[in-house]
């Protein structure tokens, strides 16, 4: 929706649907939209050293985070079966240490199996399981989960899911607030009923994440400066949505970016899936990320 002080007017009285305020939203959309209008209007000369300045800008945004470089990449396993799984595991090899285990797996049979048959050759288990129901059943099913070894869980829902999460995680096991997932965009949160724009929404989830005891956020790349600069290093930020050569959608994800700029943007770790396990040689494709990785940390 355009922003105006009317289209602010207008949203009065709706206050879930965009937990920041409306004047918040307004300045920060409206921040963007004159940074971009004068960038565009400067000599391309000026233009050149204002990109040189971004750049480093950029790097000063990396995570401070204390993570080894080889953990950072998280390889999304989406496969049908946990045999499967277990092949590709072992084609990877040391090119990947951190594996995302989601709901497909879950329901194949063999998950938790598959987990120890991991963690018993030194790998990192993030549990994909976006977990989301009533407070007592979610906060029972991640109590359930804290001792099966897996370094993240996922959850959805509003505050009070995200305190019962945090409140049953026990000393090892990390929750992470599900923010907007990457396959969703402006058309797909009216079709929701959100009278917001993406980045508000996030902002809005990522601060009740954090007062609500969560450790971190699954955001998009693009949302995760804006995170930096207003929730600093207090989350961790943990980014799907990455296509490691041109930033452009692939199927169902729609608000993709680049293995460069996710880390310039302030992501703590990155997720790749499908062109990783769609490529011809994946053990290769997963050793280029990682390099890129590696000369950015």
């Amino acid at each position: 929706m355009p922003f105006s002080l009317g289209s602010l007017n207008s949203l009065e009285g709706h206050p879930s649907r965009c937990r920041p305020s409306n004047v918040v939203r307004f300045f920060v959309a409206l921040g963007a939209r004159l940074r971009r209008f004068a960038y565009r209007s400067l000599p391309p000369g000026v233009m050149l050293e204002c990109a040189a300045h971004a750049c480093l800008d950029g790097a000063q945004g990396l995570s401070k985070s204390d993570i080894p470089v080889n953990e950072r990449l998280i390889f999304a396993m989406d496969l049908p079966d946990c045999d499967q799984a277990r092949r590709l595991t072992d084609e990877l090899g040391d090119a990947v240490s951190f594996y995302k285990l989601g709901l497909e797996l879950m329901m194949s049979g063999g998950y938790f199996e598959l987990m120890e048959w991991m963690l018993a050759r030194g790998k990192k288990v993030f549990a994909d399981l976006k977990f989301f129901d009533i407070p007592a059943t979610v906060g029972s099913a991640v109590r359930q989960l804290q001792d099966r070894g897996a370094t993240f869980v996922t959850v959805h829902g509003n505050q009070s899911i995200m305190e019962a999460a945090a409140a049953n995680k026990g000393p090892r096991l990390k929750v992470l607030a599900v923010t907007v997932l990457t396959s969703l965009d402006r058309g797909d949160l009216d079709d929701l009923g959100f009278a917001c724009d993406v980045e508000a929404l996030v902002l809005s989830r990522a601060r009740r994440a954090l007062e609500a005891g969560c450790d971190g956020v699954i955001s998009s790349g693009l949302e995760a400066a804006m995170l930096r600069e207003h929730i600093d290093h207090r989350l961790l930020v943990i980014t799907p949505g990455i296509r490691p050569v041109e930033n452009k959608p692939e199927g169902d994800q729609k608000r993709v970016v680049s293995v460069q700029q996710a880390f310039s943007n302030g992501a703590d770790y990155i997720v790749v899936g499908r062109p990783i396990r769609d490529a011809a040689n994946p053990r290769s494709v997963a050793q280029a990320i990682q390099k890129t990785i590696a000369s950015l940390f």
